[in-house]
């Protein structure tokens, strides 16, 4: 089988397409062709040496975001058969409940091998069901950024509800889930880009108001504004330290900011916390249990995620280039065939 791995984690040119045998299942496995896998910014920063949890080994697979079919099992496998049509859960074995510290070590395409490969063994625990609805490619951008989005918005002390309103920042993967999660629930989403065109388009899909945070850079204000001084009941800050103090001024008294990314750097100062009463959330993806749930409304309201390019196997350098250029909106998506 080809794969793809990392010798060392210094740039994108060190992806390395080689192949291995093709692994057999052993008593509760299953064994996956994979036929597409998606791109994280978790992803660029591990295979540039930049992931704020360490290093990874030598060799590592990368990606943790892939869906595929499922073409053989190992004794006593009974979530599954072949034929199935699954996706892998980023970690492997948070099935439920609270995530504690033994589930990072099961994080695919960093703690251990990922998705970036032809075929690819897992646990059968390992796995949900694709909606029927999805194509493989479609399929393979749910595991992180989905189900990150879907952990924000519903996993925390108040749940979105129908009449709140979620600010979204940027137009990557958690964010434009983000808005098709809060459109789904007759949520008012206000978007930010720095870009007009993708304003223009999240606009087509749904979002209630824009911001182009370039021409207003004090776009607090704006939420404000929009919000009639109320401010927003749910903020999917991807931004980091950089961007956290103007979401928090951009939440209502008592609202929830979900903390994800850390695209900027910078300070933070816990006093607005305190002030507005806000409840920061710092989300790490999500279990199997929410994966489930995500593709039960995900089925429900036949909501089809957003991709914006979709590469060959043997273009997966270019893939990962176009996710560091910031131009995507949406998923970035390398089929596997």
């Amino acid at each position: 089988m080809r794969l793809y791995t990392l010798p060392k984690t210094d740039a994108i040119s060190d992806l390395t397409l080689g192949e291995r045998d093709t692994p057999r299942p052993a008593r509760g496995q299953v064994l996956v062709r994979m036929r597409a896998a998606s791109l994280n910014y978790r992803d660029l920063m591990i295979v540039t040496g930049n992931y704020s949890r360490g290093g990874v080994a030598p060799d590592r697979v990368p990606l943790s975001d892939g869906a595929g079919e499922v073409v053989e099992t190992g004794e006593d496998v009974t979530r599954f058969n072949v034929g199935d049509r699954v996706a892998g859960i980023f970690m492997q074995n948070w099935l439920g409940g609270e995530v504690n510290d033994s589930h990072p070590g099961s994080a695919l395409g960093g703690a251990v091998d990922g998705v970036l490969s032809e075929y690819v063994l897992f646990d059968q625990e390992g796995l949900v069901t694709l909606p029927e609805h999805l194509s493989f490619e479609e399929g393979a951008t749910l595991p992180c950024a989905a189900v990150t989005a879907w952990n924000a918005l519903y996993a925390g002390k108040s749940p979105l509800k129908a009449g709140d309103s979620v600010l979204l920042l940027g137009t990557g993967g958690v964010s434009m889930f983000g808005l098709q999660f809060a459109c789904a629930a007759g949520a008012r989403a206000i978007q930010t880009s720095s870009s007009d065109d993708k304003l223009a388009r999240v606009r087509e899909l749904g979002a209630d108001d824009t911001i182009n945070y370039r021409e207003t850079p004090e776009w607090q204000e704006e939420v404000k504004r929009l919000t009639s001084g109320r401010g927003v009941d749910h903020v999917v800050e991807v931004g980091g330290a950089g961007t956290l103090p103007r979401s928090i001024e951009s939440s209502r008294l008592g609202g929830q900011v979900n903390l994800i990314g850390v695209l900027t750097g910078g300070e933070i100062n816990p006093t607005a916390i305190m002030r507005k009463s806000v409840l920061m959330r710092g989300i790490f993806v999500g279990s199997r249990e929410m994966f489930e749930q995500m593709n039960r409304a995900i089925t429900q309201h036949q909501i089809k995620p957003v991709i914006d390019r979709t590469f060959a196997f043997d273009d997966a350098r270019a893939a990962f280039e176009h996710l560091e250029s910031q131009q995507h909106l949406g998923k970035v998506v390398i089929t596997i065939d």
